[in-house]
């Protein structure tokens, strides 16, 4: 107050404000200011942009997106033949093992036949001879048994054989289809990567410029479609996307980028030709 004039806190004093001004609100407004307001034009051209992008990133999925479904199918398919050809290895080994058993069971009725041959000779009576005998005819019948169940049992390997080698060609013939499909699929991954990588940079960017209400509108359409088609141009007088015809007033009003319009037909966005084809995606 060296000039003889009151300070801005007097005044504010004398006005009744003797409080300072609110820091708090100082810094919301602050904050709105940094907020920018994209203009209803700006938005329609980012979302025209952000479609483009996700346009190009599904064709990248589209090229791949095949293939990595055959890969589990063909990994799925190899693992299923890989678990019945242990399968019929285990039957063939149990079968073996059996053949194995029988033939021992041979042997050992072969044993006894001449037991009873060498004490057949050494019988004292008609009572004990006729024992003896039925006894070696048993162990006879042991013996055609087994050799019966070893024939039945050397054919059913024969045939498994057949089935494991069977199994063993398919496996070898997925596991080269599966191979080759692993390389393009890789290949593919490695052609596309840098600029998969790219897009999604320019998406997230395009995305910063819509507000989020019509953000979440624009992905509820898009998935909605299986061609994600949200943003189409109006195209000789119809709807890009369902190609149900715009009437004049309609198209007028798309043009002065006032509002955001909606295909009355299938809810996609509306955008005039002009203002498409001026954006590209690199």
């Amino acid at each position: 107050m060296a000039n003889g004039k009151p300070g801005w806190f007097m005044r504010l004093k004398q006005n009744g404000q003797s409080q300072l001004p609110n820091s708090k609100h100082f810094k919301q407004n602050k904050i709105m200011a940094s907020v920018k307001e994209f203009s209803v034009e700006e938005k329609l051209s980012s979302l025209v942009t952000l479609q483009k992008i996700e346009s190009k990133l599904d064709e990248i999925h589209i090229l791949k997106g095949e293939l990595p479904m055959e890969v589990a199918d063909l990994e799925d398919e190899i693992t299923g033949l890989k678990a019945r050809q242990t399968r019929i290895e285990e039957e063939i080994n149990g079968v073996t093992e059996f053949i194995a058993q029988r033939n021992e069971g041979i042997k050992e009725a072969q044993a006894l036949i001449k037991k009873y041959e060498k004490q057949s000779s050494n019988v004292k009576n008609n009572r004990e001879f006729e024992a003896i005998n039925k006894e070696m005819e048993m162990q006879q019948l042991e013996v055609k048994l087994a050799e019966k169940h070893i024939k039945d049992a050397t054919e059913e390997i024969a045939e498994k054989a057949v089935l494991l080698e069977k199994a063993k060609k398919n496996i070898s013939t997925k596991e080269s289809v599966l191979n080759n499909k692993k390389a393009e699929l890789e290949k593919i991954i490695a052609a596309n990567e840098k600029e998969e990588k790219h897009f999604n940079k320019q998406a997230a960017e395009a995305k910063s410029h819509v507000d989020s209400r019509l953000l979440a509108s624009y992905e509820k359409i898009r998935k909605s479609y299986r061609n994600g088609l949200a943003v189409v141009a109006v195209e000789r007088d119809a709807c890009g996307g369902c190609f149900n015809a715009i009437p004049p007033q309609k198209q007028s009003e798309i043009k002065q980028h006032k509002k955001v319009m909606i295909c009355e037909n299938c809810g996609r966005i509306l955008v005039d030709e002009e203002l498409a084809n001026n954006i590209e995606v690199k």
